[in-house]
């Protein structure tokens, strides 16, 4: 049995990088750039109008009040798309929607709702003294050309995927998906909707693998539940050998009369970094690798499963594709939290912002066994070995469930 810090050194020293790949933009979405996205142009790409209404020059409008308003000459349109090549002179306006380019010979644009309104009249009241500049959206303003936008590593989400149409980007270079092969076993196993006989209990873990695996941008290629049968594990796991990037199997992994599932793995050729890890839950825990392939065993006790692939797998999985994994952030116990005195200890946990502070505490429900802790809960907490719990007011490290909100 070896520590957390030296297994987790383990898998970093196997961790391989996939390759990229052009995708349209449409398909872009949950996916991590391979590119850093630059401003293409400057934004605004031209000086506009920030409302609708008239395009002037602002020494024409300064004794404009609502009593004695200054009466100007309309002399074109100007819209979003289709802009006025006319320069206005003294005394002259243009009709400006929001969104147009602002006309040569303007400085100012002066709201509808200050004039006398679009009418068919050839002239408009102005009802008001325009400061030069007024409502004018500059050139640039936002973001000049060549400006980063958006750094490599970050995963395209509704935010980046705007951004990216904003700036004309139909394609974009994004890590290729993780090809990830699930399998359960046990003869125990029977699938949801089905009826339990004597001893059967419901396949929930592949379920929750599926999910976690696509929530991560991973393209899941193989997932059965398999029964306590060597044949039928090899037959599975020689294909998923070679269709996959990473092989991840719930239950089997532990020193159970059928627990076959490391044996076939060694069988394969697959080579053993280590098999028992000091924490708790999920102490079996196998890694392996073989040529590019990285190879899970969890254990099959769906605390365990939940938890050994949020730890284990999840960062995996994106460092692979080029996100970074996020820094560990800690929080204060609200609660106590039981520690371990010789093990890394793992708990779901709630967590919210309090006058500003990160504050936390367990399930009340610690069975590995106990897959309703993970009801409500948007962390994992984690704990050091020690002696005795960590009490309220303690620093724990907290890990936060990405799709979970932390109100």
């Amino acid at each position: 049995m070896i520590s957390l810090k030296k297994a987790k050194s383990i898998i970093s020293e196997n961790i391989f990088i996939l390759k990229d790949e052009k995708v349209n933009i449409k398909q872009s979405v949950g996916r991590i750039l391979r590119e850093n996205i630059v401003a293409s142009f400057p934004s605004p790409r031209f000086d506009n109008s920030a409302m609708d209404g008239f395009a002037v020059r602002a020494g024409d409008t300064k004794n404009a009040t609502a009593d004695i308003p200054t009466e100007l000459k309309i002399v074109d349109i100007s819209s979003a798309g289709t802009p006025s090549d006319i320069t206005i002179g003294l005394g002259e306006c243009i009709q400006c929607m929001t969104g147009a380019e602002i006309p040569k010979g303007a400085d100012s644009i002066v709201m509808v709702e200050d004039t006398s309104g679009f009418s068919d009249n050839p002239h408009v009241k102005v009802m008001i003294s325009v400061p030069h500049g007024a409502h004018i959206r500059k050139k640039g303003e936002e973001i000049n050309i060549d400006d980063l936008l958006i750094k490599k590593g970050t995963r395209v989400t509704a935010n980046e995927l705007g951004t990216c149409a904003t700036f004309g980007y139909g394609k974009l270079s994004v890590s290729k998906k993780p090809k990830i092969s699930i399998f359960g076993t046990g003869n125990e196993l029977v699938e949801p909707g089905e009826k339990l006989a004597k001893g059967q209990i419901y396949n929930s873990n592949l379920y929750v693998f599926k999910d976690l695996a696509e929530k991560a941008g991973s393209k899941i290629e193989m997932s059965e539940v398999i029964k306590d049968d060597k044949d039928s594990l090899k037959s599975f796991l020689s294909e998923a050998l070679e269709v996959s990037d990473v092989i991840i199997s719930s239950g089997g992994v532990s020193m159970g009369r059928y627990d076959y599932v490391r044996d076939v793995f060694i069988e394969l050729g697959v080579k053993e970094h280590f098999w028992k890890v000091a924490q708790k839950p999920g102490k079996p825990l196998f890694f392996g690798t073989k040529e590019n392939k990285l190879i899970f065993g969890l254990p099959g006790n769906p605390v365990s499963s939940f938890i050994g692939f949020m730890e284990w797998v999840w960062p995996v999985l994106i460092t692979m594709m080029g996100e970074k994994s996020e820094k560990s952030i800690y929080g204060i116990l609200d609660e106590p939290f039981p520690r371990e005195r010789t093990k890394h200890r793992f708990l779901f946990g709630r967590a919210k912002y309090k006058n500003g502070k990160l504050v936390c505490h367990p399930t009340n429900r610690i069975g590995s066994h106990m897959l309703t802790s993970a009801l409500g809960a948007n962390c994992i907490l984690g704990s050091d070995p020690g002696d005795g719990p960590l009490n309220p007011g303690d620093l724990i490290r907290v890990n936060l469930l990405p799709w979970k909100i932390i109100q």
